[in-house]
């Protein structure tokens, strides 16, 4: 099995990376605040969280509570979890973790969070905060 993968953010973009992952194999879970500030709604994983489900080309995000994650992932469905980060964190020991809250700036991400960091667009810097950032020019 793959790594698994915590994706911070469950915007658009984010959405786009998560659909990317999990067509590759990738089992991943994705953090979300309790009232999701997203644009575009319609594509994004995030809106779980209000819809109770989200379905985006062939892949189901489901809002779930920490518990029920191991459960979730196992049905081959994206967990939307609104639990505290560092709480994710200490749960579920991801291999991999992707900030893509796109805040224009570090919420919290630290380079020992998980095996591998990856911060998606402004305020990270590499080799300090995040071990790769991807820039997205917004």
């Amino acid at each position: 099995m793959k790594p698994l993968v915590l994706m911070r953010g469950g915007g658009d973009i984010a959405s786009g990376a998560v659909y990317r992952l999990r067509r590759a194999g990738y089992p991943v879970v994705i953090s979300e605040i309790a009232i999701p500030t997203m644009i575009r709604r319609e594509v994004c994983y995030g809106n779980a969280v209000h819809r109770g489900e989200m379905i985006l080309e062939r892949f189901v995000a489901r809002h779930v509570s920490l518990n029920e994650v191991k459960d979730t992932l196992a049905q081959e469905i994206i967990p939307v979890v609104t639990s505290s980060y560092e709480e994710l964190l200490d749960t579920l020991k991801p291999e991999i973790v992707v900030d893509a809250i796109l805040s224009k700036k570090n919420l919290g991400t630290k380079r020992d969070d998980a095996d591998l960091v990856i911060g998606v667009g402004p305020g990270f810097t590499a080799g300090e905060d995040v071990d790769v950032v991807i820039e997205t020019m917004t």
